[in-house]
């Protein structure tokens, strides 16, 4: 197929490139800049912004699919920036899959569009979508998995996916934020029980994308749905974060901060960020509480039924590969200092 992939220079969107360049698809990207490593896999790429209409329609003419990966995360930042990215984006991916006649649509949603603050024990996608948000970032995505889902018809199928925290080599997000705040001694284990979360392995996630284009097409059985994407090994959230600073060649954290002062704390810190114009997250957030301190696991049946999806890569694999691979960049990082 012919194959558009917005954010296709992200983490999760190269990841998804390089997988269906390899089954033979010809990829055609769109980022808001140019990516090297795009450039060698020999994906054609298309420079701009999925906020703005007419870029989209020029990177998706004569293309016969969309992955939608392009995205505004993160747990901090003006609501309209989040709303521009994740919603006015959707909605100019889906006007070009109508105005072209484009007929299948990937999306990339997220779990945390269900998460209002609860525990979340193994619940599937009959889950409602959360009606309280502390962040801008599920709250942007819940409108636009909707609107991708209810934009399924006869004409256009599409699918929405949930990848949770995704992770590897070459994370530029969830991996280095552990790393600073614990180089900074700012990292707490948050409450006094460690409540069990999933993730999801940067090339399962990818391979759950490339399994649901293949499948999907008017009137396929998985269109309209959602699916969840995880690794499928629950694991405690303390043990997580550990094994996770430990391939980064950074000692366990073992402090920990009160729920009871944490929750207030949050508030406190995005008030006084926001009281100042600070442009950089608070070192706590209501949203990163909410993370730490609950439970959020998902039972991904529906994904391994429908889909195929079977995560190829086990978190002890995937933590061993990302360990070799931090290890490498140090050293090639002390080689290339002076005096290396």
């Amino acid at each position: 197929m012919k194959v558009l992939v917005t954010g296709g220079g992200g983490f999760l969107g190269q990841a998804i490139c390089r997988q269906l360049v390899a089954k033979g698809h010809q990829v055609r990207t769109l980022n808001r800049h140019r990516y090297p490593a795009l450039d060698a896999l020999g994906v054609e790429q298309a420079v701009g912004d999925v906020a703005t209409l007419d870029v989209v329609l020029e990177a998706a003419a004569g293309r016969e699919a969309i992955v939608h990966t392009a995205a505004k995360a993160g747990a901090w930042g003006p609501l309209a920036e989040y709303y521009d990215a994740n919603v006015r984006g959707t909605d100019h991916v889906l006007a070009a899959c109508e105005m072209h006649g484009i007929d299948r649509l990937v999306h990339t949603s997220s779990p945390s569009i269900v998460h209002d603050g609860h525990d979340l024990d193994g619940v599937d996608e009959r889950t409602p979508y959360g009606r309280h948000f502390s962040a801008p970032y599920p709250q942007t995505k819940v409108i636009a998995e909707r609107r991708v889902l209810a934009a399924n018809s006869p004409k256009l199928a599409t699918v929405a996916l949930r990848p949770h925290l995704i992770w590897g080599p070459g994370d530029p997000h969830l991996l280095p934020r552990l790393v600073e705040r614990a180089q900074k001694g700012r990292l707490r284990h948050i409450g006094s029980v460690s409540k069990k979360i999933d993730t999801v392995y940067v090339e399962n996630a990818a391979e759950a994308h490339v399994l649901a284009l293949e499948k999907l097409g008017p009137g396929a059985p998985i269109a309209g749905k959602a699916y969840f994407i995880t690794q499928g090994e629950p694991i405690a959230v303390d043990a997580m974060v550990n094994a996770l600073l430990k391939a980064a060649g950074l000692p366990p954290e073992t402090r920990r901060l009160p729920l009871d002062l944490a929750r207030p704390l949050g508030a406190i810190m995005e008030s006084l960020w926001r009281l100042v114009g600070a442009k950089h997250e608070p070192p706590l957030t209501r949203f990163l509480v909410e993370q730490l301190s609950t439970a959020h696991w998902f039972d991904i049946s529906a994904a391994r039924r429908d889909l195929g999806y079977a995560p190829r890569v086990s978190t002890s694999e995937g933590l061993v590969r990302l360990s070799q691979h931090l290890a490498r960049e140090r050293l090639e990082q002390r080689r290339a200092a002076p005096g290396g």
